[in-house]
């Protein structure tokens, strides 16, 4: 098929029309989660049940981000990128109407599998539309919506399920997905070296990578609730991925035609990139994973409520992104990136510091700087990491950028989780042979305690029992502070000892090679 003649768009209009169906994606992310106990109990299941909602999601998403380079090439990006938001939109309304939780889990598939699709592909196409000098502010306005809409998820989706049902945070999309269907068609052209081609399918790479993925996200989903390797199921599924992603990079290293080029990773640039962005997903989506968490369990913050107490973060990447998309065509970036790993590190640290008497503006200051300093790191790591690539090697170079930046968001979200679950159970051994009724003060609490139920009615001997409750509830409640005092301090270091990996980039050349023109 001849390609659509080039065609003078103002790459703004054609940055806007995916931006549309990319910032719909993510905040569906994030959207789901608030609603899980409404979802569970609207259709008779526990909520562990409908937890499989988001892991569907997860299974597929991570299994069709790495064949999106090779899915443009066979099918056309403009194709792909109009076939994806279809589905995507069709998928949510499908996920709306869903009558049992079967049905919901099988649409979330359909949904996690055209969303796949939607990241790597906006990216590229911002990318080439744009020459190199101008590539920061591209990636300062796909930013936004990457890391804004997260922080937009929790209070959307809390607001839309106290106010009308679960049911219309998929039904949102059907607007914004016709909209991006619309602009895509009108706005997007494939670019000229991007031809379809009816080269062999690697069946053997495609399934060992659906395999291997499946296994991995199911593991860093469920391990924490399974007990991790104390779960044969756990254990099962970890040398099942383990060898199945083995056999893939044998298969995409010697096959002629790979699904996924994974030569791409001999560019030291794009490698010690990818890397960077593993970590920073491992930062980013395990601290944001943590502090609604401490939120809710410990300040007793309603759903809606915590996702308004974090917005600060997503205003401070509002705010910084243009900017930080302006000075990276000026200085070197990798100087930027640097910064931002240590500022962002501290923002996460000051989180420690945190109690249970926290207010609102404790919070503010912390999250509004790491919203800044994310825009410090990601921008400016997206526009170094992609510098050194081809144009005709960008779809690959964008899937799996994504991809290692969703992996390693998910082992974030899985480590904190344990750090949390198990920390907090060793502050309780270390805390409680503290606890000692003959020591004045806490007599005297006991006493106050006991007083205090006798007053609500309760007799001598129960009014006792709840006043030993109490204090094991309070005991419980300081080893938990403790687990997340630990864990925001344990996810700032990682982002501090980010910095010195930035060495291993080269500086940006600017290169003014080929750039699509759409």
């Amino acid at each position: 098929m001849t390609p659509s003649p080039e065609r003078q768009v103002n790459p703004w209009i054609v940055a806007i029309s995916v931006m549309l169906a990319t910032f719909m994606e993510v905040l569906d992310t994030t959207v789901v989660n608030v609603s899980l106990p409404h979802i569970a109990g609207s259709l008779s299941v526990s909520e562990d049940e409908a937890t499989w909602t988001l892991t569907s999601y997860l299974v597929s998403n991570a299994i069709i981000l790495p064949l999106t380079g090779w899915l443009a090439q066979t099918f056309g990006r403009k194709r792909l990128l109009m076939a994806a938001v279809a589905g995507f939109t069709a998928g949510s309304v499908l996920c709306g109407m869903s009558a049992s939780i079967t049905m919901l889990i099988v649409f979330r598939v359909i949904q996690g599998a055209a969303g796949g699709v939607l990241q790597p592909v906006s990216q590229a196409v911002m990318l080439e539309g744009f020459p190199p000098e101008d590539r920061g502010k591209a990636m300062g306005f796909w930013g936004v919506g990457i890391v804004v809409a997260p922080m937009l998820g929790p209070v959307l989706g809390g607001w839309i399920t106290d106010n009308y049902t679960w049911r219309w945070i998929f039904y949102i999309n059907v607007p914004v997905g016709i909209a991006s269907i619309l602009m895509t068609r009108l706005f997007v052209s494939d670019p000229p070296y991007l031809r379809r081609t009816s080269m062999g399918v690697d069946k053997w790479g495609i399934g060992l990578l659906a395999l291997g993925m499946a296994a991995l996200q199911v593991v860093l989903d469920k391990g924490q609730e399974k007990d991790w390797f104390g779960s044969q199921m756990i254990i099962d599924l970890s040398v099942i991925c383990f060898a199945a992603l083995t056999l893939f990079v044998i298969q995409e290293l010697t096959t002629e035609h790979p699904v996924v080029n994974l030569r791409v990773f001999r560019d030291r640039t794009y490698a010690a990139g990818t890397g960077l962005m593993t970590l920073l997903g491992f930062v980013l989506y395990g601290s944001l994973v943590a502090l609604p968490l401490f939120l809710q369990t410990l300040l007793g913050y309603t759903s809606q409520h915590t996702g308004i107490t974090m917005l600060p973060r997503g205003l401070g990447s509002f705010l910084a992104m243009p900017l930080v998309g302006i000075l990276v065509g000026r200085f070197d970036a990798r100087k930027m990136l640097a910064v931002g790993a240590v500022g962002a590190g501290l923002s996460i640290v000051m989180l420690s510091h945190l109690n249970l008497d926290a207010g609102y503006w404790s919070l503010f200051l912390p999250q509004f700087l790491q919203g800044i300093f994310t825009a410090m790191l990601f921008v400016p790591l997206t526009t170094v990491t992609m510098d050194p690539i081809r144009p005709e090697e960008m779809g690959n170079a964008t899937s799996l950028f994504n991809l290692m930046r969703n992996i390693g968001g998910s082992v974030g979200i899985s480590t904190g989780t344990t750090i949390i679950a198990r920390a907090s159970q060793t502050f309780v051994n270390d805390l409680v042979p503290n606890v000692n009724v003959y020591r004045f003060t806490q007599r005297s609490l006991l006493a106050m305690l006991r007083a205090y139920f006798v007053s609500r009615g309760s007799d001598a001997v129960t009014a006792t029992h709840q006043a030993y409750a109490a204090i094991s509830g309070m005991v419980g409640q300081q080893a938990a502070l403790l687990a997340y005092i630990n864990e925001f301090k344990f996810f700032g270091i990682v982002s501090i000892a980010m910095a010195p990996l930035v060495l291993l980039m080269r500086r940006p050349r600017g290169r003014r090679g080929p750039v699509a023109m759409h």
